[in-house]
């Protein structure tokens, strides 16, 4: 294949998704809330925290991407939705309410966030479609969209359940720090994959 026909393909494949029934994108906004799930499995638990390293980021990321704004938040809202009712997918195969509740409930909240701002950017900016605009954007919904709630939530965790209230040092090295190195090779990973599969223009 060579170049120009790439272009066309890719112009094509992603004019087919946004041309497509409403049933078929509900059903690709499952299929993003399994990868989801699936890669929620793939955890490095840390001693000092109850917040572990998971893979489940790099999809969150991805489903913005090639959803947009409403299917891809679609997708994270039906992997909590489910995960909350009968799906143990939430990390180490956990699931239900309490886990909402949790240390760890606050990420799942921004994972909706920040889906829906990566495909809003996605959607409306062709431009910003290449690599280092992305690495951007993505970077924003990473750090500030789904950490923000997330350090929220964990710190009201911390004290409903033990009493303890968590400096911002303390919150940090528990919710943020051990996660750094990790986020930008999945943001790398993700604004790769904009540069390859979603047309400029």
């Amino acid at each position: 294949m060579n170049i120009e026909n790439y272009y066309t393909a890719r112009k094509n494949i992603f004019e087919r998704f946004n041309e497509s029934s409403t049933i078929t994108k509900i059903v690709f906004s499952f299929l993003m809330a399994c990868i989801t799930g699936l890669m929620a499995q793939i955890i490095i638990p840390l001693p000092w925290t109850p917040v572990p390293i998971t893979a489940q980021t790099f999809a969150v990321l991805c489903s913005g991407l090639f959803l947009g704004k409403k299917y891809g938040c679609l997708s994270q809202i039906i992997y909590i939705v489910l995960g909350i009712a009968f799906v143990p997918w939430f990390g180490g195969m956990t699931g239900g309410l309490e886990v909402l509740l949790g240390s760890t409930g606050g990420y799942l909240i921004g994972f909706i966030i920040a889906s829906y701002f990566i495909g809003y950017i996605t959607e409306k900016y062709a431009n910003a479609r290449n690599f280092t605009r992305m690495f951007a954007v993505i970077g924003v919904a990473n750090f500030a969209l789904i950490y923000i709630p997330g350090l929220i939530g964990l710190a009201l965790w911390a004290y409903l359940t033990q009493g303890a209230v968590l400096g911002v040092v303390d919150l940090l090295l528990m919710g943020l720090v051990p996660f750094i190195f990790g986020d930008l090779i999945k943001i790398a990973g993700a604004a790769g994959l904009s540069k390859v599969f979603l047309p400029k223009e």
